[in-house]
């Protein structure tokens, strides 16, 4: 009986799926655009009832959508506009609203909300001449301007120091404004030309009182290296400056600091640089400074110019003797050196023993090696040695040389005695000289040690005089 209901049922269920399906078809040809098929629905097809009631539950499921998804839109960096003289324009009326009282402009800057990031370089230029510049130039452009800068003040150190320690304020409070401060400097002074002169004196004055009170910002290279344009320093306009720079900067500091500022503004060996080209000489340098007052500089000059010529000199001798070149060329070398640098004698015979000994090969720490190697150069150049030894003073000074060299260089102290004896028998030294040396010698370095090391010789010359 089970069996008979289970079979009845198959039979009769694919005849009621075919009656639904029926009424669904139209349905369903709309829902999926099938207008152009025709679909027989009396066809007692077991497969069409189940096509069509898949579809039927496939089409009846939601479409995906992007409920509760945000999407996200790029933001773009919209730049503000470049305003800077509204910036300048409001710089200007701080100082004014202050009466040009430094103290309170610092104060009210620091409160302010201005945007001196952005406007550092405009923000000096207000500072330095009282207002923004002109595109390609140090005049004052369009706007407001205030009578408190720099290049008003009356051109003296006490008008001009309170604007260097308002700087220094600022600067504390605003460090990145440093390298602003630098880029205005540096065009400015590369554009002396267009100020008039008083004003390129209360520059100098500023820039000296500047480094005096070391000002943060304003490196040596950053004032000397853009004075060297050729033009400036064609017209003289660079040595006039540099001459205030140099009076004020010496009013509180010292030559030393001087030269100092001038090493790290790589100018030290280059003073002459300065001057105009058809005055580019020693003479003209030292009637210039002499006359502003600077004689301190002049004999530094002079000192680092003989200095020079002494390495000139040295680097000549030294290489000749390397290359052993004969020692009659070598002496007319020197000669000719000596008259055109006009070196004293004294000078002259202490670059020679230098020369000399530089170019002696060196066999690291074995002593008796090293001392054969002095022995044989003073041998093969003595005749040049003895062609400025002239007299006992040269002689003398000769000595004191070698005592120097043998104190200062470890592998050369046991040496001295030797150097001395082959000196006396090359007839490079007399034998007063070394008795003087020996009795009365006035350079304490390594004196007991190389006395008491020629000792010896002394004793013999002293034996032989008295057998004479």
């Amino acid at each position: 009986m089970r069996v008979k209901i289970v079979i009845t049922i198959f039979y009769c269920l694919p005849i009621l799926l075919s009656f639904i399906a029926s009424r669904r078809s139209s349905i369903l040809c709309r829902n999926a655009n099938l207008k152009n098929i025709h679909i027989r629905t009396s066809l007692p097809s077991p497969y069409l009832p189940l096509i069509f009631s898949t579809y039927w539950f496939m089409s009846s499921k939601e479409k995906p959508t992007l409920g509760g998804t945000r999407i996200k839109t790029r933001k773009r960096n919209i730049a503000a506009p470049l305003d800077p003289a509204a910036f300048s324009d409001a710089v200007v009326l701080i100082y004014l609203d202050n009466a040009g009282d430094l103290e309170l402009v610092a104060k009210t800057i620091e409160s302010s909300d201005l945007n001196f990031s952005r406007y550092g370089d405009i923000f000096f230029e207000v500072v330095f001449i009282g207002g923004r510049t002109q595109t390609g130039s140090v005049k004052s452009d369009e706007g407001e301007r205030h009578p408190y800068s720099i290049i008003d003040c009356e051109p003296n150190r006490e008008a001009i120091l309170p604007s260097v320690v308002y700087i220094q304020k600022i600067l504390r409070r605003k460090p990145f404004l440093i390298k602003n401060l630098e880029n205005v400097t540096r065009r400015f002074l590369q554009s002396l030309e267009l100020f008039e002169e008083s004003e390129r004196k209360k520059l100098a004055i500023f820039t000296a009182l500047a480094f005096s009170q070391k000002l943060s910002g304003l490196p040596a290279e950053t004032v000397f290296q853009p004075l060297l344009k050729d033009n400036l320093v064609a017209k003289g306009i660079v040595l006039t400056f540099v001459t205030d720079f140099f009076n004020e900067y010496l009013v509180e500091n010292s030559l030393d600091d001087l030269i100092a500022i001038l090493r790290r503004g790589k100018m030290e060996d280059k003073l002459l640089d300065f001057l105009p080209p058809t005055k580019r000489t020693t003479e003209c340098f030292s009637e210039h400074f002499t006359k502003a007052g600077l004689t301190a500089l002049v004999e530094y000059n002079e000192k680092k110019i003989f200095e020079v010529k002494l390495k000139e000199i040295k680097e000549v001798l030294t290489s000749q003797v390397a290359e052993e070149i004969n020692i009659d060329e070598v002496i007319e070398t020197v000669k000719q050196q000596v008259k055109d640098a006009k070196l004293p004698e004294i000078e002259v015979v202490r670059v020679i023993w230098d020369g000399i000994m530089d170019a002696v090969q060196w066999s690291g720490k074995n002593q008796q090696q090293n001392s054969n190697s002095v022995l044989r150069q003073v041998k093969t150049w003595a005749p040049l040695l003895n062609t400025f030894c002239s007299n006992g003073k040269m002689e003398i000074e000769l000595m004191y040389k070698v005592q120097m060299q043998c104190y200062e260089d470890a592998k050369l102290m046991k040496v001295f005695p030797e150097v001395v004896r082959s000196l006396y028998e090359l007839d490079v030294l007399a034998e007063d000289t070394i008795l003087h040396w020996y009795r009365k010698g006035s350079n304490p370095k390594g004196r007991q040690t190389f006395v008491k090391g020629l000792e010896p010789f002394v004793n013999w010359l002293e034996e032989a005089e008295e057998e004479e």
